[in-house]
């Protein structure tokens, strides 16, 4: 029997994943900006404009709004939407902290609903119990690249009047019955973070089809001016959340690569699946029942320890990072365990007293993060089919292995 690598064995896996993936069309393209002068973009035109036109034209959006990072981006939909201080709004409770965290930022209550075991994505069953005369709006998390349950969710929202702002940060590229996620909702939010599938290192954008709500965010991410107003005129409280040219002309060279990595890391997914299909003890998420194109920013698969001798998830993931998978145990707790939420620090007015987030409890997200979810990293996803084979052989070797008798 092969040794594991974490004991001094062969990896499975001696392929690397560089992200991000760049060449001299970068280089140039950031060089031409230095070497203009022009490093920022006070009036969010030229490269700034440029791509965030590529980028609502890529989402089938009509506007694009780009920001600092995606929790800002987040941020300028809420507000746009008219959120009021006390105002409740349906969160996940699996997914990062800015999903929940921006809710605070302005005044508002954050409503932990549960996910769909099948799909760690927010759990359409469980929204309307959650649902009070102080809800106004849903934003479902599209985590690690999976569709939510959209019809679902904007059936619901219909009936009670919500908004709904899909958190979109790990979902560039991805789709649902043929649309870009995203552009389904009131509002979509974007990471351009380090780690996400279309970076420049920092940044956020959000794309909506509402007149409206564009004019507003368009003017909260620049000082709360309008077009067509003075440079000292201020008609909303925003502050200065543009981005630069730099990240512009990097994300417009990115962006042009991303259909084609979208498209790899799909079919990758796809054939992953089928690898593990008859792997007892892993069960990947499932994709559901309608038309979907995965971007894979995780793939995450279901981890069952009575399968392999009882390692603990800890223990299993080690193992199969040793073994040269780029992999993850994911988030330790859900979101509602951090000491942010446990110990109310909100420094908010108008979160009321009642609020008690120690008595919160969602099931499937505790046991996504204490024995279940494993996430693969999406740069792994963009290697090559025998990579793929790579990965399931390094998880039946950990299954066959001595540690396991």
């Amino acid at each position: 029997m092969e040794q594991l690598a974490i004991h001094g064995g062969p990896k499975s896996v001696n392929n690397t994943f560089p992200w991000p993936i760049f060449d001299e069309n970068e280089v140039q393209a950031v060089a031409d900006i230095v070497r203009s002068g022009q490093w920022g973009n006070p009036d969010c035109t030229d490269a700034v404009a440029d791509f965030e036109q590529q980028f609502a034209a890529y989402c089938g959006s009509k506007y694009a709004i780009s920001c600092v990072n995606g929790s800002v981006s987040l941020r300028l939909a809420l507000m746009a939407c008219g959120l009021k201080p006390g105002d409740e709004v349906i969160v996940p409770p699996y997914t990062f902290i800015a999903t929940a965290s921006v809710v605070l930022e302005i005044n508002c209550v954050p409503v932990f609903v549960d996910i769909d075991p099948q799909t760690y994505n927010l759990d359409p069953t469980a929204i309307e119990a959650a649902i009070t005369s102080r809800t106004k709006a849903i934003i479902p998390v599209h985590f690690g690249g999976l569709a939510c349950n959209m019809d679902a969710i904007l059936a619901i929202a219909r009936r009670h009047n919500l908004r709904v702002i899909e958190d979109a940060a790990h979902a560039h590229g991805a789709e649902y019955k043929g649309k870009k996620l995203g552009s389904i909702g009131d509002a979509g939010s974007f990471s351009f973070q380090s780690s996400k599938n279309l970076t420049s290192g920092e940044g956020g954008i959000v794309i909506t089809n509402d007149d409206a709500l564009y004019e507003t965010m368009n003017s909260l991410r620049n000082v709360g001016r309008l077009p067509g107003g003075q440079w000292y005129d201020h008609f909303n409280p925003g502050c200065n959340y543009r981005i630069t040219q730099l990240q512009a002309v990097l994300l417009s060279q990115q962006l042009t690569r991303l259909d084609a990595q979208t498209h790899t890391r799909n079919e990758n997914g796809l054939y992953l699946d089928s690898l593990l299909a008859d792997l007892g003890g892993i069960t990947p998420l499932s994709r559901g029942e309608v038309d979907i194109r995965h971007c894979y920013h995780l793939y995450i698969f279901k981890y069952d320890k009575t399968k392999f001798g009882h390692l603990s998830k800890t223990e299993f993931v080690a193992m199969l990072s040793a073994e040269g998978v780029p992999c993850s145990a994911g988030y330790p707790h859900p979101l509602y365990r951090q000491p942010l939420f446990q110990q109310k620090n909100f420094m908010c007015y108008a979160i009321p007293e009642s609020v008690d987030y120690t008595q919160v409890y969602c099931p499937e997200a505790e046991r996504a993060c204490a024995d279940e979810a494993v996430w693969i990293f999406h740069q792994a996803m963009l290697g090559t089919r025998s990579d793929m084979e790579s990965f399931a052989q390094a998880i039946r070797k950990i299954q066959q292995s001595d540690s396991n008798q």
